[in-house]
């Protein structure tokens, strides 16, 4: 495609900053770079017609870490290298909140709960033990004693009789916080590029080429923010990219459930949204397939999905399911996000490890950060 003298003057001549990517990350980026240099010209490229991976497809959950995800965590990290994950966390959420507002983003604090299968009692036993310790680790984030237990009140089926408590860990609405980033970013004039897709970019003098599938033009500075994506653009960095498959239900009158909850070292998560129960998880069961680019649904994860639903969640309840989906994640070896200048002209921040609501916002202003 030819671009025209308008289109290359209007949108692709003189550009400061290129984002790729529009998801929390990226617009969390441009809003950075537009409040450190007012003056300059940034545009966002997105290939989808709405935010492509996980920014509009996740739970919505603003957590932390469950008990056990901690505890995994310990076993190939450092205590140092986990609370400094955590405090990241925190503090990004904290970011998100102070940025848009809580109504904005939809922000309710009603704790998660960390729920037990009765299969595994010695792993109950052991995360139940863990309590004083992880307290310990976590109270100078959050100021105080985060973990408690909590009687089964909601009356979950076939789980251990207490969860494990997060008092501070809340839900969010994530098309409201997507759409209040995307309001924030017409609102300083940073126009956003939907149905664009990027094959190439290369250090060119003054800058970088940009090759997207219909043209190109030359940004002084780009910055990858395609998370689980980012290993077709980044051939350097270790990105694998993870698809999580949610599904929600149908309106459920008198819904007692309210919070976040997870069980399975997080590998399954739901919360109360709507009137509705929102479910999602067990990748863990087929970790092979579930490693891709391609949005969808697969048999096996989709009835595990539908059991617990059922013989869990809310047990003996005739529940239908409304909707199913799936988001594309970005993973690694290291919990950690890369935040890093890639070349003179071509940053990144990717690999959020499945904590894009939690982690996103601090990264965003982290890899706006790294420009001089």
């Amino acid at each position: 495609m030819e671009l025209s003298y308008w289109e290359h003057k209007s949108w692709f001549s003189h550009v400061d900053f290129t984002i790729i990517g529009s998801g929390i990350v990226g617009i969390n980026c441009a809003i950075s770079l537009k409040e450190k240099y007012p003056k300059s010209n940034i545009l966002i490229l997105e290939k989808g017609s709405l935010p492509q991976g996980a920014s509009t497809k996740n739970a919505g959950f603003a957590c932390f870490g469950s008990a056990s995800e901690i505890l995994s965590d310990l076993e190939h990290h450092t205590e140092e290298e986990v609370v400094q994950l955590v405090q990241k966390r925190w503090d990004g959420i904290q970011r998100l909140r102070s940025l848009l507002g809580d109504e904005a983003i939809g922000f309710q604090l009603h704790g998660s709960h960390e729920l037990f299968p009765l299969e595994k009692p010695e792993f109950y036993e052991k995360c139940l033990a863990s309590i004083p310790y992880l307290n310990s680790l976590m109270e100078p984030i959050f100021q105080q004693k985060p973990f408690d237990t909590s009687n089964n009140c909601f009356n979950f089926a076939n789980i251990q009789e207490k969860y494990i408590t997060h008092q501070l860990e809340g839900q969010l609405d994530t098309g409201k916080m997507m759409r209040s980033l995307i309001q924030k970013c017409v609102s300083m004039k940073i126009p956003i590029l939907n149905g664009v897709m990027v094959e190439e970019m290369i250090e060119s003098n003054g800058g970088a080429i940009i090759k997207t599938a219909d043209f190109e033009f030359l940004s002084k500075k780009v910055f990858v923010a395609t998370n689980g994506f980012a290993s077709k653009l980044l051939k350097s960095e270790t990105v694998k990219p993870a698809r999580a498959q949610v599904l929600i239900t149908e309106p459920i009158k008198n819904l007692h459930v309210k919070g976040t909850f997870h069980f399975d070292e997080g590998y399954y998560y739901f919360r109360n949204i709507d009137d509705r129960i929102l479910f999602g998880g067990g990748r863990n069961l087929d970790f092979k397939t579930e490693e891709t680019t391609e949005f969808g649904e697969t048999q096996i994860i989709q009835d595990r999905l539908e059991a617990l639903l059922r013989n869990m969640i809310l047990p003996d309840y005739p529940v239908k399911i409304e909707r199913r989906w799936s988001g594309i994640m970005g993973v690694g070896a290291q919990k950690s996000p890369i935040v890093k200048q890639i070349s003179n002209s071509i940053y990144c921040g990717v690999r959020l490890g499945g904590m894009g609501v939690a982690l996103g916002s601090l990264v965003g202003k982290e890899l706006a950060e790294l420009v001089d």
